[in-house]
């Protein structure tokens, strides 16, 4: 079926949305980036919430949003705060079964969408929210198209330090958890346990899961680029700014709070505290004086 005028339209869809990105989202690391990309990774997991879980489902349901719209654009801003960027591109995962009859049949048909948003001109959220909705249900029209036929048909410059197109993902997991009776008489119950690989595919990798009313999530990250403080750092961020939007909506992006009050104090007082001594009855010449005298070279 993706052949022809069907597979023109699609990847026409994709050149027009994504030429011109930017090749890399530049964040803040602790370390240079390597000249070759590493895998190492690890997470930490967080919680919302009641009350920003709660006010997040109102949010979206008052402005006509999924709560992946939601989440997405919150996670957008926060790249953009941080990298001082306002074109971000972001990778998501799809299950790419559009049709009814795809839903029973097994095999992975899960495709990679490139989600580029323009955060220019310092929206209110609100505004955010109606861009993020248009950019992701345009995706979601065009996701056929398989990622790497996306890549070959723009032709970035490749570089071996990071991965084509984006370098940061977000995932939403909202279906219940799967818990399986096995055995003649059920008594063998088969339920997921969290485990991780120690490994990080991209940059930053957000889920976030939705399961009875709240929010919870994991960041996982490139152990080469970030230290795990810096993480525990930028999930408080992405906390105090999801209550923020929560809160109002309406704010502009740069008027959303991003630190808490402790960090807030260090950085506006702590190191600011700078006042010193200061012979105040000595004239300007001779403070030039004693300097000259003290460093005469």
């Amino acid at each position: 079926w993706l052949q022809g005028a069907a597979l023109d339209a699609q990847i026409a869809y994709w050149k027009r949305t994504l030429t011109g990105a930017p090749p890399l989202l530049e964040l803040p690391t602790d370390r240079p980036r390597p000249s070759v990309q590493t895998f190492r990774g690890a997470y930490e997991t967080f919680s919302l919430p009641k009350e920003t879980s709660d006010g997040i489902r109102a949010l979206c349901q008052r402005e006509g949003v999924t709560p992946f719209m939601a989440l997405l654009a919150a996670f957008q801003t926060l790249l953009s705060r941080h990298s001082g960027h306002e074109d971000i591109v972001v990778g998501s995962p799809i299950a790419n079964r559009t049709q009814e009859e795809l839903e029973a049949i097994i095999g992975f048909f899960v495709n990679t969408l490139v989600l580029r948003t323009d955060l220019s001109g310092d929206p209110t959220f609100r505004d955010l929210l109606r861009r993020v909705r248009e950019t992701t249900l345009g995706a979601y029209a065009h996701q056929d198209t398989p990622f790497e036929m996306i890549v070959d048909a723009l032709n970035p410059e490749r570089n071996l330090s990071h991965a084509p197109l984006f370098q940061v993902m977000f995932v939403l997991q909202n279906m219940p958890p799967l818990r399986l009776q096995a055995g003649r008489d059920g008594g063998l119950s088969i339920s997921g346990i969290d485990a991780h690989s120690g490994t990080s595919k991209f940059d930053l990798t957000l889920f976030m899961i939705e399961s009875g009313g709240a929010f919870s999530g994991a960041l996982e990250y490139n152990t080469d680029l970030f230290d795990g403080a810096t993480i525990a750092r930028l999930i408080e961020h992405f906390t105090i700014l999801l209550g923020g939007i929560a809160a109002d909506p309406g704010l502009r992006l740069s008027a959303l709070p991003l630190l808490s009050e402790a960090e807030t104090r260090y950085l506006l007082h702590e190191w600011n505290a700078t006042d010193a001594d200061f012979p105040a009855h000595l004239a300007a010449h001779q403070l030039i004086e004693a300097q000259v005298a003290a460093n005469p070279t």
